[in-house]
């Protein structure tokens, strides 16, 4: 499978870019940590005008916090479920749960009975904070596994995906491209066209979905899930984690004459 550098991307295209919504584990991380490029890159895009926003897996508690430290436009969180507009804001529901706590239950009896099948799973650290998914860990699970998991939990009547940290059982309809979709047109008031999409897993792929939106960027490790993804991304970095992100930012910048180097 071939796929499209991102340095042969359109400028023109680039040109129209407002915003950059974007993963955050393995993408805006390097080896698990953000690192000082990465920050410093936030604030170069803030002072020009394109604002970030981070559509992530993380709980609900965890993202509440990551927006009161970054120069960022909001977050979403749990993979489409809330949206997190500024520090000190109260998060906005994007998927509908008329019950949290029934909702909840919901989910961990679907859990029990995945470990019914694979007794080695365990609970997340952070699935406490959660409000619209629940979560297991990820390591140690094989493809054939995963792609079991997701069956059994649409036999159940829920969705599931995974990251390169987490697996994640939500409603079948929850995903990033639909909770970025609604964030767009109720806060931003941004077309598709003007928005750069950043990923590098399986839990990415919606924002990879060409119907939603045309300009796409996997970091180059977003290879190593190359045939398990429904979408691939248009265009693909040559470095990898959060150092291919600040690649494309800087293409972005270049383009719009406001970084010389």
């Amino acid at each position: 499978m071939r796929f499209t550098p991102l340095e042969q991307i359109d400028s023109n295209f680039l040109r129209n870019i407002k915003i950059i919504a974007t993963d955050m584990d393995g993408t805006l991380t390097q080896k698990g940590k953000f690192t000082s490029d990465l920050l410093l890159m936030f604030e170069k895009l803030a002072v020009s005008d394109l604002q970030v926003l981070i559509v992530t897996g993380r709980s609900a508690g965890w993202v509440s916090g990551l927006v009161n430290y970054l120069p960022i436009a909001g977050a979403i969180a749990e993979n489409g479920g809330l949206f997190y507009p500024t520090k000190n804001e109260e998060a906005i529901a994007l998927t509908s749960i008329s019950n949290r706590l029934e909702h909840r239950q919901e989910l961990a009896a679907v859990f029990q009975k995945l470990q019914q099948s694979f007794p080695q799973i365990c609970e997340s650290s952070d699935n406490c904070f959660r409000i619209t998914d629940w979560t297991f860990d990820v390591r140690g699970l094989s493809a054939e596994q995963l792609e079991r998991l997701s069956s059994l939990c649409q036999e159940l009547g829920l969705g599931f995906t995974y990251s390169n940290v987490q697996c994640h059982i939500k409603r079948l309809n929850q995903d990033k491209a639909t909770g970025l979709m609604q964030v767009l047109q109720d806060y931003f008031q941004c077309l598709p066209e003007q928005v750069l999409t950043v990923g590098d897993s399986p839990n990415d792929e919606s924002l990879f979905n060409p119907q939603y939106f045309p300009f796409s960027v996997g970091v180059a490790n977003a290879l190593e899930y190359a045939n398990h993804l429904s979408y691939q991304p248009a265009y693909i970095t040559k470095a990898s984690e959060g150092q291919g992100f600040c690649e494309a930012c800087r293409k972005i910048l270049r383009v719009s004459g406001k970084l010389s180097n």
